[in-house]
């Protein structure tokens, strides 16, 4: 199970990779950073992508709608842990950003950032990358 610079490290090593960080997504605060950042400043960066990360994380519009109207909670007696989304893909004319949603058995409220370079990068690989990583991350 890899800590933050492990995790970092090795969504580094995918194709394409130019930066990736682990962000707050409330204090938008880079809890750790490896690679380049987009505007020059990793905690600028952090900062920018966890305002994206909020609202997808707390608007009403990109939750999971229950299937003919159930209410999820009532098949499994409890709500769905955690925000409703699980990444977010952000496409640029020269790249990629994937956010992606860690879960943990504390109230969590961070995400990874991985930052592509639209040439070399491959969306679909990283994106099962990154829930590997999310899936394994320990925090502590």
């Amino acid at each position: 199970m890899p800590g933050i610079d492990e995790c970092l490290l090795e969504a580094m090593a995918l194709p394409g990779a130019r930066g990736a960080s682990l962000v707050d997504w409330t204090s938008g605060l880079a809890l750790g950073t490896a690679g380049a950042s987009p505007v020059g400043d990793h905690e600028t960066t952090a900062a920018e992508t966890a305002e994206l990360a909020r609202a997808a994380a707390e608007y009403e519009s990109f939750a999971a709608a229950p299937a003919d109207g159930d209410d999820p909670a009532a098949t499994t007696g409890a709500p769905p842990k955690g925000p409703p989304v699980e990444d977010l893909i952000v496409t640029t004319r020269s790249g990629y950003h994937v956010l992606r949603f860690v879960e943990t058995s504390f109230d969590s409220s961070v995400f990874l950032h991985l930052w592509l370079d639209r040439a070399e990068g491959n969306l679909a690989l990283a994106r099962i990358r990154l829930r590997d990583l999310a899936e394994r991350l320990v925090l502590g």
